[in-house]
């Protein structure tokens, strides 16, 4: 009699609990999915952050060691474009600007790249573009020829 009086008040209490798990689950849900959204919005800016670095470095770097201002301006495009590229980065959202400071022996030329990040593909996120940039100067060697420039 006893036994059965256990079995009668545990089911008594796993009836009063039914709906504690999906109240639990409605609230934990949504938390949850804010956090994985947002790493994986964190995660794709610092890649697209990344990215920008590594084509301003390399705009920067083609400018400098090019052999007249004019092919250093077209390289730096191209290879900043390329960088972009190899990224996965849409040519679209990127903005390279480019500042060859006279190009003089031992002057300083600057490559400044922008690029805006969509996450309209996440939810609760679709209003929000995030713009990251990247400056990279690089200075002109001084005791570099200048003979391939007149040929």
């Amino acid at each position: 009699m006893a036994r059965k009086r256990r079995l009668s008040e545990a089911n008594h209490r796993l009836r009063e609990e039914s709906g504690q798990a999906l109240v639990e689950a409605a609230l934990a849900i949504p938390v949850l999915l804010v956090l994985v959204f947002g790493v994986v919005a964190v995660g794709r800016v610092t890649e697209a952050k990344i990215a920008v670095q590594a084509a301003a470095r390399e705009s920067g770097r083609s400018l400098a060691v090019a052999s007249s201002e004019e092919h250093g301006v077209a390289d730096a495009l191209a290879a900043a474009e390329a960088v972009a590229a190899g990224y996965g980065l849409d040519a679209d959202r990127l903005t390279i600007e480019l500042e060859a400071g006279g190009f003089a022996r031992g002057g300083t030329v600057t490559s400044e790249v922008r690029y805006s990040v969509s996450l309209s593909d996440f939810p609760l996120l679709n209003f929000l573009d995030v713009d990251v940039s990247a400056s990279h100067s690089e200075r002109i060697d001084i005791y570099r020829s200048r003979e391939v420039a007149a040929q």
